[in-house]
């Protein structure tokens, strides 16, 4: 089967909705001495994430598309570790290597999937830390 660009933005739209549902259920202040173990997601969520790499991974096989496995795989790794900025931040750089194909010629997205890539884009954004109005300007100094 030749993977096409749909599909693979299915699979990060399922990657990044598994990411929503487990970061909405994250208290927004973690307690210091649950940092060594961290809040894992549930085994149901990490297999149906698994499930969705592995099947991508499978059927990228010689395409220009498998440059994105090693990163859903470290947002695999990410996700089950419960690390959700670093499984965000996978996500986000696979989003980059779409992009990149597509300026590279490697792929063509229609105007309907570029749409896709800035909705998942924003999805995740609005997963990090930092978006909230009490720290806007922070940062930038006096």
């Amino acid at each position: 089967m030749q993977v096409e660009t749909g599909d693979a933005l299915e699979v990060v739209g399922v990657l990044v909705s598994q990411l929503k549902l487990y970061s909405s259920k994250l208290p927004a202040v973690v307690p210091f001495s649950v940092v060594p173990g961290g809040y894992k997601p549930s085994p149901e969520a990490v297999a149906a994430y698994e499930q969705a790499v592995s099947r991508f991974r499978e059927q990228a096989g010689a395409s220009a598309f498998r440059r994105l496995c090693d990163s859903l795989v470290e947002s695999l790794e990410a996700f089950e570790a419960g690390w959700v900025l670093k499984a965000v931040q996978s996500l986000l750089l696979s989003l980059d290597l779409l992009e990149h194909m597509q300026g590279e010629q490697a792929i063509r997205l229609a105007p309907a999937e570029e749409g896709r890539l800035r909705e998942y884009r924003s999805s995740l954004q609005k997963i990090l830390p930092g978006k909230n109005p009490e720290l806007e300007g922070a940062g930038k100094g006096l």
